[in-house]
């Protein structure tokens, strides 16, 4: 794969594959400089995140149908089958046919002929044992279909997955690809229906949202600037949002040069609107990069309040310059963590502290593909203790009357409700104003899950 050839969406996901370690790096980070060289983003794109949301399942699929490990198989012919077996159980529209045949192909190229043999028998035995590429999940055996969307799944021939019936959490997490442990927390705190829909919200291909830049344009004028461009939106009722119906890079849609919108998951952009900031304040967003809160936060209040945005992170908070700049926003002030206890010395307490914390990511897993791969129960204790140290931070940044604004991606509660609880436990000055937990949802207006808590600080 050198030279300037355009690259197929095949040639892309199994570059960025052999490239990917879940625990060691970022799979957006691979793709994202290997696009450029395909005419096939979105389906390349759908390939490298699909194939690795399903990679366990994926994995039970193989190792099944091929009387051999995964661990057996050589990394880069592995890729190539994994890819096969994800287009043949996940994307039933492609023909089973041609999958077989690009992955045979491709597998000459990296390893010849002989190998692509072995390429090709692997993938023929996977659909010979399909019954039904896509089927009715109301009409099917679950030991035997593997879920593609809340409606249908790919049916084989024999049981492959555990019975639901002998264990919720032996069955959702073999086909789901998710980790045991995490099933067992969400089976314990929401039960077997609500598990069951995060699960299938876990997997989705997400849909892209844009939030219109309020203060250069309305979400009409934007929806009639996309219709024109031949791109089919939709406008998500009560939410302020467009859902993009046409997929396209973000980038090369109209406008985003100019700044008429950012790109905000629908339960993202709730806890500002819990929060109402008001123009004329002064409001620290403590978590800032890569910005899109501390920009809502500006259009929100008509760029006329006073925003201090800082994140621990130095190289992100580049991400968060060039966003400002994109968008037009001139009430938002970056400064260093270093040089954040100067600043807050030279303003005094804020009026609201938004506080976006780092954790678990466990409502974004369909966004955050590695995140099920990563987590496990130490890395969320470690996380509640940086989460509870910045909660105290913001406490002591906040005035009287002034409010703090706690947010998470997770939908665990000792990150969220339970930390809240025990912050104010700890700290009698402030009250809980309101919470929110929104689990993720792969209906028609799909969306992640998440938490915030708006926290106020009473006088003595």
């Amino acid at each position: 794969m050198t030279g300037k050839k355009t690259l197929t969406a095949r040639d892309i996901a199994i570059a960025t594959l052999n490239q990917f370690d879940p625990k060691r790096n970022y799979a957006s980070t691979i793709l994202n400089k290997l696009l450029p060289r395909t005419d096939e983003k979105q389906r390349a794109t759908d390939l490298v995140f699909g194939s690795i949301r399903n990679r366990s399942a994926i994995d039970l699929v193989i190792t099944r149908f091929a009387d051999c490990p995964v661990e057996r198989i050589p990394h880069k012919l592995l890729n190539i089958i994994r890819i096969g077996t994800y287009e043949l159980c996940y994307s039933p529209l492609t023909a089973d046919y041609s999958i077989v045949n690009e992955a045979v192909e491709s597998a000459k190229v990296v390893a010849g002929r002989k190998q692509s043999g072995f390429v090709n028998a692997v993938l023929r035995q996977i659909t010979k044992h399909i019954q039904n590429r896509q089927i009715s999940l109301s009409e099917a055996d679950p030991k035997r279909t593997l879920p593609q969307t809340s409606l249908t799944g790919c049916e084989f021939d024999g049981c492959l997955l555990p019975d639901p019936e002998q264990s919720q959490v032996d069955y959702l997490s073999a086909a789901f690809s998710l980790p045991k442990w995490l099933i067992t927390d969400w089976l314990n705190e929401f039960g077997p229906e609500k598990t069951r829909k995060i699960c299938l919200a876990s997997n989705r291909r997400p849909s892209i949202y844009l939030r219109p830049n309020t203060l250069k344009t309305s979400i009409q004028h934007l929806a009639e600037k996309f219709h024109r461009a031949d791109i089919e939106v939709e406008i998500v009722a009560g939410e302020s949002m467009l859902k993009i119906k046409s997929p396209r890079l973000v980038t090369d849609l109209p406008g985003f040069a100019q700044g008429l919108f950012s790109v905000q998951d629908i339960t993202a952009s709730q806890p500002l609107r819990l929060l109402n900031p008001q123009p004329n304040q002064t409001i620290l967003d403590l978590c800032a990069a890569p910005g899109t809160k501390a920009a809502q936060l500006a259009e929100l209040t008509a760029d006329k309040t006073k925003i201090i945005a800082t994140d621990i992170d130095n190289q992100r908070l580049e991400k968060l310059k060039e966003n400002i700049a994109r968008l037009g926003l001139r009430s938002i002030s970056i400064v260093s963590y270093e040089n954040l206890q100067t600043k807050s010395s030279e303003i005094g307490f804020f009026d609201a502290v938004l506080l976006d914390v780092p954790c678990s990511n466990t409502g974004v897993l369909a966004k955050r593909i590695e995140a099920r791969y990563r987590i496990k129960p130490i890395t969320i204790k470690q996380l509640t203790k940086t989460q509870g140290d910045l909660l105290q931070t913001a406490a002591k940044m906040v005035k009287t009357h002034g409010r703090i604004c706690y947010s998470t991606c997770s939908l665990q509660a000792p990150e969220n409700s339970s930390l809240v609880k025990q912050f104010l436990t700890k700290n009698h000055d402030f009250e809980l104003e309101s919470e929110l937990l929104t689990l993720p949802s792969a209906e028609e207006f799909d969306r992640d899950g998440g938490y915030v808590a708006v926290i106020s600080h009473k006088p003595h």
